[in-house]
């Protein structure tokens, strides 16, 4: 299990309230948010939960539901990054 400090776990957990953020947004469900990502709504809990760090195939279905690029949508989870 990660620490606390793990840089990994802080990314996971920014990147999953991100997906929170962007889907409530929207007014979705976690189930809609699966189907337009053709994604698992277990799996998108999960990286809402920062309980999953996705792939890049998954970041990819994940931008184009929200209809962002996955450039755009890395660079939110880096600008919400406190140094």
């Amino acid at each position: 299990m990660a620490s606390p400090s793990d840089p990994a776990d802080t990314l996971a957990d920014r990147f999953g309230t991100l997906v929170r953020q962007l889907r409530e947004s929207r007014g979705w469900s976690q189930e809609e948010l699966a189907e337009h990502a053709e994604l698992n709504r277990g799996y998108v809990g999960e990286i809402e939960r920062g309980g999953a760090m996705p792939s890049l195939t998954t970041i990819d279905k994940l931008a184009l539901a929200f209809r962002l690029s996955p450039s755009v949508l890395i660079a939110r989870i880096e600008s919400s990054a406190s140094f």
